[in-house]
């Protein structure tokens, strides 16, 4: 090691350090001078997370080593733009605009714009997202859109054309900051570089050990043996922890709780044993003083490995002569039928139209900026403690106590500020990691994984392949539909029982269809653990169904939007599950959309060239709020002295603004009370502090939260509330003895049923969102390869409660299906393991000309007439592309991505004369044989 004295100007100051100029890279230095503003993110110079500005240019400085940077060097980072109480109009106008959600990139942006506009100080819109094209500047949350809406606007302030006081947030003179776009609480800390994450967490924790994993390389094989001797003699090394460490049973307890479910749930080992069922699979932990060391000692931890064959999708497991790969339980571990109206058989003979096709979801990563990263220490009075991103605080103790071996009355759960998640989180796994690390060492410990190791490791959108055909008669109308879908859930069984629940119920959704049978299967695979990502479980129904409508329209010479209107819900109309809903808003929808549809299809034929053909297309899409029967919630609102509120929830904030949707819900709740929003505290994410709220899943958390914030609030002013109307204070209160805090509980108990196992009727959530997908696009002929231009999304999600958090929600949502359409996969180990190599969507893919329009129909149960709103954004957006695509060039994609080599290919074999046909896919059996056994041989109980 060779340790160099220098010294650099950093922020206008003069700062002298120390450092190895050959393996220290500038964000090294810079975050070790506490300057932790400066996040890191792919450690490969992919994201520009880390970027900073090096004598006036922007660097990524991840990537940027010491050897290459001279003496007296001038360095501006975040801290060094403004400040929490002077901010910078970039700052302010990333608050203002939605540019922060996780907040994680927003530091690298900031630093990024504050470059671009030193030079430009009048840039345009599309000189502003060259400029983070070319600086690598990525972002998975917001769609960009905001983003450059916010550079334009600070440079609005910078050139004397608008004040900073223009620019902030202004309470409406009626005082309702309902639906506004009251600022997040927490982007402050966020835009300043204030706000420490995980991995900033982990480097200040002084005591903590470090960790590394150790990980298989394969997919399937038996683990013969384990030899860790070299490993624990090398510098630094605390321990090397095993399977044979694990105080518990060392198992993830989450329960299989499908009915029909063959498989018990408890087959997924925190520390592998005797054997191998994917990549990510994690095989020891080593612990030592500094990341470095950990991540040496791990390349000497020897293992010895019997190679089985890998089963990388579940065509192979689905097989007919397919060996069992879990001796636990059967390749296929659920079958849950669908059956509604007569027989489907004998209503398509006597139709004059039908279609079929057979199409392929791939498995999206969700590609976040912020590798997975966990900490975890047993505090003085015995309960471990774990720091982690989280979709579900409390489902950490529920699946892991037994597994950890400690009591699960002594586990706290506390949520990190996050870089997102949009789902994985929601799995228990790498909580388990540490909780096992911190109980074998007895010493704090922490961990922030590689960029291609959280890719291993972490769950996916579960591929699934589908078999469909949809009849309709000579008026258009939908008589019938059959469907088998099957996703691949990858090495566990972790959540399939509720992802077998989607597939039956967002196939053929928005429509109504009075006669259907279906089949939803889940199936393992030797792949990546599948898990909750947005839209969980339905954009893989839309895929199939929503291009099956297309194909429809197509055979019987109707428009495609015509199709769909006279298809749509209407009053009364029952969804294929036989649940009827509270709103029908789909016709007004649809008849919003029209205009901006025709103007898109005379947009495209005046625009197409031979050379580059462009194309139109729209997808519907709905989804659930709530997440299951009977869903519950609990809040706490508690009044203070100085007079203000606190809300204490574990509303999981994954960039989504749950802090923001708890102050407009508790500020809604108490407008007679008179309190400034300032006046509302928050104290969130801390099983130790707050009540169980469920998972930020399900698009649930507005709606569940605000119903229970209701309902404390309306307890919290009863207390308060004088004889002659007037209210308390918390002296009088507590003079007079009465409470400060309440609890606030919503249930959904009698407003919902479960799906019935043997026909998948039911109602199992409560509420629904609504919307359609508008996207246009241009194909390159010679090379295959999509571009989308512009995507607009009409959507009602109830009353909004907060715009700035609704739109960023559905420009982010917009955004990944652009992604899934195209680009993004987890399917080659070698190849995706970043975020270019997974076909991530930066901004030279996503069009600035992203829209977005409401329909606000109130829900009669919603609080203030609200539901939810984040997964209807990423239900179908994909499917508009495709189905874009096939209007442009007539080529139909039904196994996505369509990346270029696929269009290309199809559009020479069209060239040719080919019939472009998709295979049917085998899933372990003929669909109406299994049906007629099903009515045959109802489940009950007893069998």
């Amino acid at each position: 090691m060779a340790t160099k004295k220098m010294m650099l100007y950093i922020n206008g100051s003069e700062r002298m350090l120390v450092c190895d100029p050959e393996t220290d890279t500038l964000a090294d230095v810079i975050r070790r001078l506490g300057l932790t503003g400066t996040k890191v993110g792919c450690r490969v110079g992919q994201c520009g997370i880390c970027s900073v500005i090096l004598d006036g240019a922007v660097v990524r400085s991840c990537v940027k080593k010491m050897k290459n940077i001279k003496d007296g060097s001038k360095i501006t980072t975040i801290e060094g733009i403004g400040a929490p109480t002077n901010l910078h109009p970039l700052q302010l106008a990333w608050i203002i605009h939605g540019g922060v959600q996780c907040g994680f990139c927003s530091p690298g942006f900031i630093v990024s714009a504050k470059a671009l506009l030193d030079t430009n100080l009048n840039p345009t819109r599309q000189e502003v997202r060259e400029w983070f094209r070319k600086n690598h500047n990525a972002c998975r949350c917001t769609g960009y859109k905001p983003l450059v809406d916010a550079v334009m606007a600070a440079a609005k302030v910078m050139r004397g054309e608008m004040t900073m006081e223009d620019l902030n947030y202004k309470i409406p003179a009626d005082g309702r900051i309902y639906g506004t776009g009251y600022p997040r609480p927490a982007a402050l800390a966020k835009v300043t570089g204030t706000c420490d994450y995980g991995d900033d967490i982990g480097m200040k924790m002084p005591d903590a050990l470090h960790l590394a994993v150790v990980l298989p390389g394969v997919s399937h094989a038996r683990l013969l043996s384990i030899d860790t001797s070299e490993a624990e003699k090398m510098p630094g090394v605390e321990k090397v922890i095993t399977h044979k460490d694990v105080k518990g049973n060392n198992r993830i307890m989450w329960p299989c709780g499908h009915i029909l479910a063959k498989a018990d749930g408890f087959d997924r080992p925190i520390l592998a044993e005797d054997m191998i069922y994917h990549r990510g699979d994690v095989i020891a932990v080593v612990a030592a003083r500094t990341r470095a060391e950990a991540r040496a000692a791990a390349k000497k931890v020897k293992f010895e490995l019997e190679q089985l064959p890998e089963y990388l999708n579940i065509l192979e497991t689905m097989a007919a002569d397919a060996p069992q790969v879990n001796k636990e339980y059967p390749n296929i571990y659920i079958e849950a039928p669908l059956i509604k109206g007569q027989d489907t058989r004998k209503i398509i003979e006597k139709t004059p139209y039908v279609v079929e096709g057979s199409f392929y979801s791939q498995r999206q990563p969700h590609l976040v900026l912020e590798p997975d990263t966990d900490q975890a220490y047993v505090d003085a009075d015995g309960v471990l403690t774990i720091h982690c991103k989280s979709l579900f605080l409390h489902i950490n103790i529920f699946t892991l106590a037994p597994g950890v071996g400690h009591p699960a009355e002594k586990i706290r759960i506390i949520e990190n500020p996050t870089g997102a998640s949009f789902g994985y989180s929601l799995s228990p796994y790498m909580p388990g990691i540490v909780s096992v690390a911190t109980l074998a060492t007895g010493k704090p410990v922490t961990i922030t994984l590689s960029y291609e190791e959280h890719q291993h490791i972490t769950g996916k959108r579960a591929p699934s392949f589908s078999n469909a055909r949809l009849a309709c008669d000579e008026k258009g109308k939908i008589t019938a539909l059959e469907y088998e879908i099957a996703y691949d859930e990858g090495a566990y069984t972790e959540s399939a029982d509720v992802i077998a629940q989607k597939g039956l119920r967002f196939v053929g959704a928005p429509y109504k269809i009075p006669n259907a049978i279906g089949l939803c299967k889940t199936v393992i695979s030797n792949n990546a653990v599948s898990t909750a990502y947005k839209g969980f479980g339905s954009p893989q129904c839309y895929t199939c169904s929503e291009q099956l409508m297309d194909m429809m329209a197509e055979k019987i010479g109707m428009d495609p939007l015509e199709f769909r209107y006279i298809n749509v819900y209407r009053e009364g109309d029952e969804s294929i599950n036989g649940n009827k809903f509270s709103v029908y808003p789909m016709p007004q929808i649809l008849d919003r959309l029209r205009p901006y549809y025709k103007e898109a299809l005379e947009r495209a034929k005046r625009e197409s060239t031979p050379e580059r053909k462009r194309g139109v297309g729209i997808a519907c899409g709905e989804y659930n709020v709530t997440s299951a029967p009977n869903d519950h919630t609990e809040i706490i609102l508690g009044l203070n002295p100085d007079g203000t509120v606190t809300h204490y929830n574990n509303w999981q904030d994954q960039g989504q603004g749950a802090d923001a949707g708890a102050v407009v819900h508790t500020y809604e709740a108490l407008r007679p009370l008179g309190l400034r929003p300032d006046q509302i505290k928050l104290c969130m994410n801390d099983t130790a502090l707050a009540p169980m709220h469920g998972p930020s899943a399900g698009s649930r958390s507005h709606y569940m939260i605000g119903n229970a914030t209701i309902h404390a609030a309306e307890q919290l002013m009863n207390a308060m509330r004088k004889p002659d109307g007037t209210y308390r204070t918390y002296d009088e209160m507590v003079a007079e003895g009465i409470p400060t805090k309440y609890t606030g509980v919503f249930d959904t108990t009698g407003m919902t049923s479960d799906l019935d196992p043997n026909t998948g009727q039911g109602s199992p959530t409560a509420e629904y969102t609504f919307g359609t997908f508008l996207a246009e696009v241009e194909v390159e002929v010679a090379t295959g390869k999509t571009k989308v231009l512009r995507m607009k999304c009409i959507a009602d999600v109830g009353v909004i409660g907060n715009i700035v958090n609704v739109d960023g929600q559905a420009l982010g949502g917009m955004m990944q299906g652009i992604g899934m359409a195209l680009s993004e996969d987890y399917d080659d180990f070698k190849k995706h393991t970043n975020l270019a190599g997974s076909g991530f969507t930066f901004i030279d893919a996503t069009p600035d000309n992203l829209t977005t329009e409401y329909i606000e129909t109130p829900r009669p149960s919603g609080p203030h007439g609200s539901s939810g709103c984040a997964e209807l954004f990423q239900s179908s957006p994909h499917v508009a592309v495709i189905n874009a695509i096939n209007n442009a060039c007539g080529v139909r994609i039904y196994e996505l991505p369509a990346r270029p080599e696929k269009v290309k290919a199809a559009l020479e074999a069209k060239a040719r004369g080919e019939e472009i046909k998709p295979r049917k896919y085998y899933m372990g059996g003929d669909l109406h044989e299994k049906i007629d056994y099903i009515k045959a041989n109802p489940f009950t109980p007893k069998n």
